[in-house]
């Protein structure tokens, strides 16, 4: 079994799925980190998570993560494999969990403050992640072409954390908090 390092990053550099080596800060690089620590962030909450099909439904999206942190290693080089592609299908799936589960909260009228039980906490928190990945990726896109399922994917992604731990609260009987803004 090889060793847990190469020493080959020694010097800033990083690999992709492609033969070229990048700077360990370059764009690319930042986004497949922010797309790293979001499935991190997810499973994190997985871990805290009770409810079944919530636990199924994040660990698709883990999942998911790693097809998009593969798209986005397989951009440079020729490494292009159709397998590391989000689709349609990806961005379906969760709009249908999104209707689903807005259907079973009352509407939203304010603004929430990130928070109430432990589960929804860690939920807000990988929302927050996934907003961050997003802008990364959106980034990337402005110098590279990215993909447009992809970015669609994380936009959705959020979303759905954040109704995931709206649901999640009211499930508890964990009353929202508001921003007071004094």
């Amino acid at each position: 079994m090889p060793g847990f390092y190469t020493g080959r990053g020694d010097d800033g550099t990083t690999g992709t799925l492609g033969p070229k080596r990048l700077k360990k800060n370059d764009c690319l690089i930042e986004s497949i980190g922010d797309i790293d620590e979001l499935n991190s962030i997810i499973g994190i909450t997985i871990a805290n998570v009770t409810d079944p099909h919530m636990a199924k439904m994040l660990t698709g999206i883990q999942n998911t993560l790693f097809t998009v942190g593969a798209e986005l290693a397989s951009m440079e080089g020729v490494a292009k494999n159709s397998s590391y592609k989000i689709g349609k299908n990806e961005c379906s799936e969760l709009e249908d969990e999104i209707e689903g589960i807005t259907d079973k909260i009352p509407p939203l009228k304010k603004f929430v403050l990130p928070g109430g039980s432990l589960q929804a906490s860690y939920l807000h928190h990988a929302r927050s992640v996934a907003r961050r990945a997003e802008r990364s990726v959106v980034s990337l896109s402005e110098r590279k072409k990215v993909n447009p399922n992809l970015l669609q994917y994380l936009n959705r992604l959020s979303s759905f954390l954040f109704v995931a731990a709206l649901y999640t609260n009211k499930k508890e009987g964990v009353e929202e908090s508001h921003p007071t803004y004094h």
